[in-house]
């Protein structure tokens, strides 16, 4: 069970990590078309898009969907975590 319990976490841990990667690299001039930036955001897309969808439209030019998604993403994984512990 610890060895479950380990992976999980380790899962959310990356997949923060690759929300995080994708908010820094949105901050420069990058090609699209690489591999690491294409990897980034076909990843991370699935997650990320209902969040955009259910925030609503703002003038500024801020995408505050990436942060909504790791709040609740840390809330899904003390939920999953919590009830490994109890198995």
């Amino acid at each position: 069970m610890n060895t479950l319990y380990t992976l999980v976490k380790a899962a959310f841990e990356v997949y923060n990590w690759l929300i995080i990667a994708r908010i820094l690299i949105s901050w420069f001039p990058h090609d699209p078309g690489h591999p690491l930036s294409r990897f980034l955001y076909e990843v991370t897309e699935p997650v990320l898009a209902p969040f955009r969808r259910l925030m609503p439209r703002t003038t500024l030019p801020i995408d505050f969907s990436p942060i909504i998604a790791i709040l609740v993403l840390q809330l899904i994984e003390k939920l999953v975590l919590n009830f490994l512990v109890r198995l």
